[in-house]
């Protein structure tokens, strides 16, 4: 990190090839860039192939030299099928810049990942601003109607088009429209930018506002250098507008919202090889699936049961299926209740006294659950008349819940019969409410929630 910090090329090429190729010291390398990152300004080129994306990112980063600005650029470059390499074809174009200190460039193969991006694309990118890097060019791979992967990934999205490619917007269809922030017409000497421009207008005008931002359609030449300079007078107008109006900050909340979603998708991926389904299993799953022999939408969820057993998950959705929070039981004497679970093993907590139940209780932790013991402190508080009518013996069933307020509010929408229509605070700081006994099948039921301690 000192040596990267410091404008260590080599460092910083070996950190990206660390990260890329997923080394054991990917995530502390990542972990310590993170605290250095965030500051550069992030600007994706993105179009049809052929459209001049590596010409233009060459002008864009020359000028942006001159203006005294560090660059970094990621050229990301289509896999080949059969090979896995790429023709890195950035570097024969960027050549001239290989002796400047303040240029890097890293061409980055998809290697099958779709939506224009590399897969280690956003990590390479948290290692070049850790570099120091003002700005980063993130050049995709020639992309089609839906892959629109750089928008989560840059603060200012470059759409390129050219003239004469037979539908000349055809890239521009679905999402590719929704994302650009400027449009660039490159090659626009050739026959036929005019009517690029008026369609990208006339579609302008069909697709839904975000804002008061309209993008700007933009005539270069990259090849000449023409039009370079109008084109970053656009970015920094833009980048001038997402300051002014948080948009910036709304972005990259956006994409750190995206990319924990991936690294999470990716970690569970690793921990289902380190409990062992490897590649070997689904092999053999995919063949069984194949030959009608299994079903797939019965064999992952599965599947995932084994790895991960059910317990501690929740239900599709997150509302969380209710748990055993606790059996309330009525004792004439918590000592004598507490000193019998005591030969059991069982050590019962601090004994509490809830004025307004007119009751002494303590827990007694029993796994995941606990035993509630309850001595009323009057007889005629709602456990003393208990007693009077059965005797000791199970009072209540408490269900702990994530979310007690949805819980009253369904039951209460379906006319289900409770002692009190709101929620009350209980020992401990716990929420809880009771469902009457009527409609319950015989048992008064507790609904509590646990809220998380004050620091």
């Amino acid at each position: 990190m000192e040596r990267l910090r410091s404008g260590d090329v080599r460092a910083l090429a070996r950190s990206i090839s660390l990260v890329e190729n997923q080394s054991s010291l990917a995530t502390e390398i990542l972990a310590c860039c993170f605290p250095y990152s965030g500051k550069a300004l992030r600007i994706g080129i993105t179009g049809a192939p052929g459209a001049g994306k590596s010409t233009l990112v060459d002008q864009l980063a020359r000028d942006l030299r001159a203006a005294g600005k560090t660059i970094g650029v990621l050229a990301v470059d289509p896999t080949s099928p059969y090979s896995g390499g790429a023709i890195l074809g950035d570097r024969i174009r960027m050549q001239e810049h290989f002796n400047d200190a303040g240029f890097y460039l890293r061409s980055m193969a998809t290697r099958g990942a779709l939506g224009g991006l590399a897969r280690a694309s956003a990590d390479a990118a948290t290692v070049l601003e850790a570099s120091g890097k003002d700005v980063l060019l993130m050049e995709t791979v020639g992309v089609g109607q839906d892959e629109i992967d750089i928008v989560r990934l840059a603060d200012i999205t470059v759409v390129v088009l050219v003239p004469g490619m037979g539908d000349d917007v055809q890239s521009l269809k679905a999402g590719i429209l929704e994302i650009a922030d400027i449009f660039v017409i490159n090659k626009s000497d050739r026959e036929g930018a005019d009517r690029v421009e008026k369609e990208i207008r006339g579609m302008q005008s069909l697709a839904a506002r975000h804002g008061d931002w309209v993008p700007p359609i933009l005539r270069t030449v990259a090849t000449s250098g023409s039009g370079i300079p109008e084109l970053l007078a656009a970015i920094r107008q833009c980048h001038q507008r997402l300051q002014t109006e948080a948009g910036w900050k709304t972005r990259r909340q956006a994409f750190w919202r995206e990319r924990l979603r991936e690294m999470m998708r990716h970690e569970l991926l690793l921990e289902l090889g380190r409990r062992g389904f490897s590649e070997d299993g689904l092999a053999h799953h995919a063949e069984e699936v194949e030959a009608g022999m299994e079903n797939p939408y019965r064999l992952v969820p599965r599947l995932v049961s084994e790895v991960f057993p059910a317990e501690g998950r929740t239900q599709p959705g997150g509302s969380g299926l209710p748990a055993i929070d606790h059996l309330g039981i009525a004792v004439k004497s918590l000592e004598a209740a507490t000193s019998f679970y005591a030969l059991l093993g069982l050590q019962a907590g601090e004994e509490e006294h809830i004025e307004r139940e007119q009751v002494r209780l303590a827990m007694i932790q029993l796994g995941e659950s606990r035993i509630e013991l309850l001595e009323p402190t009057s007889e005629d508080s709602p456990v003393g008349r208990f007693l009077a009518r059965r005797g000791e013996g199970l009072h209540h069933l408490a269900l702990r819940v994530e979310n007690i307020e949805s819980h009253l509010a369904e039951l209460k929408r379906r006319g289900v019969r409770l002692v009190s229509d709101t929620v009350q605070i209980g020992a401990g700081g716990h929420l809880y409410f009771f469902v009457h006994p009527g409609s319950t099948g015989g048992v008064l039921l507790e609904i509590c929630q646990h809220l998380p301690e004050k620091p």
